[in-house]
């Protein structure tokens, strides 16, 4: 039975949008396959890690009729990225095997029961729908993401908190160190408040498959999932268990000085302070006067770097030290142009905003130099 019969890309294409979840070991041999599920001229393409399930359908030819099979995902990618993109391929099936051919190419590949591939039981208490475009979600995650912990025994800071309350879409990253917080405004009112913990993986993953445009992304989620639907897609993903902390005592208030400045300059300075920073110790000392910013960093070595910027302030002298990923982060992740840092004293935490969007705000404590 022929199964498909398609353009390379096209192909490609679907695979790769739900193959990203897929692991080359695992303790589940089938987990390595994909779920190929053809009804006539469409093919359903599900994966799963049995944390997360993607799936999507393409239109890609083929024999009228019905089959369910699984074969192994990243090997077919690999198989169609060797063939020209323009080329026509057959994917045909027989005796639990499955033959993928182009041009005078020919891959037989073994597959396995589709019965056996353990998909995601969904829940049966999800919440009301809401929406965004993809890019306003796509932006928001890529301005909080780098601030969620890796590993961290406290696994609710391991993922974004993810808030929809009223017309309101917040999420918060944070891991002690920093918190980053981004809000967008939703079309329709949420009626009763969301709020989940999505873990590290499901946004990464997130963040490369939505796409830079106005099309909407539906979400909804439960107790212990939330639901994702976007180009075609759905996307199903458990949350993290666990209390996020009161991000908002987190958020400092009332900082009596403040200094509006270029984002880009002050990103490039940090870069250049940061090459003479010791690997083990990523600090910078930042002297902050009428006038002038300064950035100054060193090392074991005793090699120093300086770095000067004109600024517009005329609030109190403050020396501050900063561990410079902190800061070079919210820098290289915002499109915006300006940036505002607002301080207190040497000891509190400073907060940095941006004055073209409202709803992002970014805290990072400071560190003795």
């Amino acid at each position: 039975m022929i199964v498909l019969k398609a353009a390379q890309a096209n192909l490609l294409e679907a695979l790769q949008s739900v193959a990203g979840i897929v692991e080359r070991r695992h303790t589940l041999p089938i987990l390595a396959n994909v779920l190929m599920r053809k009804n006539g001229g469409s093919v359903e393409f599900t994966t799963s890690d049995l944390e997360i399930q993607v799936r999507t359908t393409a239109e890609l030819g083929g024999d009228a009729g019905q089959l369910s099979t699984t074969v192994g995902a990243r090997k077919l990618i690999d198989i169609l990225k060797s063939l020209p993109a323009d080329q026509v391929v057959t994917l045909s099936s027989a005796a639990n095997k499955l033959t993928l051919q182009g041009g005078k190419s020919r891959f037989t590949l073994q597959t396995l029961p589709a019965d056996d591939f353990p998909l995601v039981n969904e829940s049966v208490d999800f919440g009301p729908t809401f929406a965004v475009p993809q890019k306003t979600l796509r932006e928001l995650i890529n301005q909080v993401h780098f601030a969620m912990a890796v590993h961290d025994i406290r696994y609710y800071l391991n993922g974004i908190l993810f808030i929809a309350e009223g017309k309101t879409l917040t999420l918060v990253a944070t891991d002690g160190h920093r918190l980053a917080l981004a809000q967008s405004t939703l079309e329709n009112d949420v009626p009763s408040k969301q709020e989940v913990i999505l873990p590290r993986k499901t946004v990464l993953e997130l963040q490369r498959l939505l796409k830079d445009e106005e099309t909407a992304i539906e979400m909804r989620f439960a107790n212990n999932q939330a639901k994702f639907a976007f180009s075609g897609m759905e996307f199903v993903t458990k949350l993290v268990e666990g209390k996020f902390p009161d991000y908002n005592r987190v958020i400092p208030k009332n900082h009596k000085n403040s200094v509006t400045l270029g984002r880009a300059p002050l990103l490039a300075s940090l870069q250049r302070a940061a090459i003479l920073t010791s690997e083990k110790f990523k600090g910078v000392r930042i002297n902050i006067e009428p006038g002038t910013l300064r950035i100054a960093s060193s090392n074991a070595e005793q090699e120093e770097a300086k770095e000067e910027l004109e600024i517009d302030y005329n609030g109190d002298a403050i020396e501050i030290g900063f561990n410079v990923t902190y800061l070079i982060d919210v820098l290289a992740n915002s499109p915006h142009e300006m940036v505002k840092l607002e301080l207190a004293d040497s000891a509190a935490s400073a907060l940095f905003s941006v004055p073209e969007q409202a709803g992002f705000k970014y805290v990072v404590m400071p560190m003795r130099i």
